[in-house]
């Protein structure tokens, strides 16, 4: 069984996900001419919205830390170390630009999913890649097969993943039992999602913020600590890129092991193209209420996964001078070291806290994923997601206590079939995104909030839940 995960990992991560997320992602930056460019401050205008609400979704900005509650995890920590590793400076000039690009696939990937989200028993919005496979590509046993998959990877092993990281960073730094820690994060985490998605988007957008916002903001102190050698740190990162210097740490391959590296953390941390974050995306009440508007909430996580959070460690390794060719030192064992030389042992501290946070809300981000899933394959009711919910909290103590390599090899082909399944859907539904984008951007040149009006897409009768866009106001609205 062993050989046949790797033979498939081999596959998927080898060859497909890695070239064909990033072909997808340029594809959709041309086709929607360079949209998270030319318009990125449209990106907080979707967040602050405009004070739109509805009692069946959450609010944009809840969404944003939701998603970012799954995306900001331990490979923000450990994944840029090894990048850095495995690749070099360079892997980081890799990773900014898988980041770029992926926020266009962001953006079309939640757009679709708050195009084709539905309202479940209880009048909640539920959505996602499954629903726009069954209602808009008509193939509702791939929704099925990613729904699967996606319970499996994101709502059971990587849980176990990151309960596994908090309790080794816990242990390292405070000498704590490693099942004891599984256990209070099992119970902390049981309060949360037992609560529903609401209570998972209400403790995100306190918790999210506060530890994006320390962990920046110890990035700055030891960036202005170190402000003579920054130009030579950002010059490394783009001379690496590109074999213009020898590249540091223990890196064979150059300008190559740059790019796979660095676009796999890319990719890995970001999450755009998996398939994961428009499932959060589609809970959403979009403000302006438009499909697009949710769309450039989530492309905004992809900037502040990556281009901020896992740049901040970055630099703040290459700064510190640990990163040594041969030393054998990688992952958070590395960004430890990195933060130790700049501020002592308050730096092992830190860390370890900051990936108790991180990990966290990782979890109740992920199960918020598998809720969705778990609604599309007609389980969202009250006994199978208590009957999952325990499961996510067995699998926490589980992966605190136990090595989880295999299951998370096993976890890595069941994303990498889940993100290939999804890569295909968006392509084929990337004319409605284009439609949905032109649509968007002409109201806001007419003066309008933009709105979404089903009259205007015939195409999609039948598709789409035209009550949940018709209960708006349908006078256009002038803008402020």
């Amino acid at each position: 069984m062993s050989a046949i995960i790797d033979f498939v990992n081999s596959i998927l991560w080898g060859y497909v996900l890695v070239y064909g997320l990033l072909a997808v992602g340029v594809f959709f930056t041309i086709r929607l001419g360079f949209v998270q460019f030319l318009h990125f401050p449209e990106m907080f205008r979707a967040v602050l919205g405009t004070g739109e609400s509805d009692k069946s979704g959450i609010t944009p900005f809840q969404a944003l830390c939701t998603s970012l509650a799954s995306r900001v995890g331990t490979g923000n920590l450990a994944g840029v170390a090894v990048a850095l590793t495995l690749g070099g400076p360079g892997a980081i000039f890799w990773m900014w630009m898988v980041a770029l690009v992926g926020m266009a696939t962001a953006y079309s990937e939640s757009t679709l999913a708050q195009l084709y989200k539905i309202r479940n028993d209880e009048g909640q919005y539920r959505g996602g890649p499954a629903f726009y496979l069954a209602r808009g590509l008509r193939v509702p046993w791939a929704g099925a097969i990613f729904s699967v998959c996606l319970i499996l990877s994101f709502g059971l092993v990587f849980n176990a993943v990151q309960a596994n990281s908090i309790a080794e960073a816990m242990e390292g730094a405070f000498n704590v039992p490693k099942l004891g820690v599984g256990v209070v994060i099992a119970a902390i985490s049981g309060i949360v999602i037992f609560g529903g998605i609401r209570q998972i988007a209400r403790v995100a957008e306190i918790i999210v913020p506060f530890m994006a916002a320390a962990y920046l903001l110890m990035a700055i102190v030891i960036l202005v600590m170190n402000y003579s050698a920054v130009p030579d740190a950002l010059w490394t990162i783009i001379a690496s890129a590109f074999g213009l210097e020898e590249a540091a740490g223990g890196v064979t391959g150059g300008v190559m092991a740059a790019l796979l590296n660095g676009v796999k953390r890319g990719l890995f941390s970001n999450e755009a193209g998996m398939g994961s974050a428009p499932n959060i995306a589609a809970v959403a009440t979009p403000d302006p209420h438009h499909p697009s508007s949710q769309g450039f909430v989530q492309a905004l996580g992809v900037f502040i996964d990556t281009i901020l959070i896992c740049t901040a460690t970055a630099i703040m390794i290459l700064l510190s001078g640990v990163l040594e060719p041969g030393s054998g030192i990688t992952g958070t064992e590395l960004t430890q070291d990195a933060m130790a030389s700049q501020v002592g042992a308050f730096g092992n501290y830190f860390i370890a806290i900051a990936i108790f946070f991180f990990a966290f809300t990782s979890i109740i981000g992920n199960y918020s994923y598998a809720e969705n899933a778990m609604t599309f394959l007609g389980l969202g009711h009250k006994v199978p997601l208590s009957v999952l919910r325990l499961a996510v909290l067995a699998m926490v103590i589980w992966g605190a206590v136990q090595s989880v390599a295999t299951v998370f090899n096993a976890a890595d082909a069941s994303m990498g079939l889940m993100a290939t399944i999804n890569l295909i859907a968006i392509l084929l539904l990337s004319g409605t995104v284009v439609k949905l984008t032109r649509d968007y951007f002409a109201q806001k040149r007419e003066g309008q909030v933009p709105r979404f009006h089903a009259a205007s897409y015939p195409e999609l009768a039948g598709q789409i839940d035209e009550e949940i866009w018709a209960d708006r106001r349908e006078t256009p609205t002038p803008l402020q």
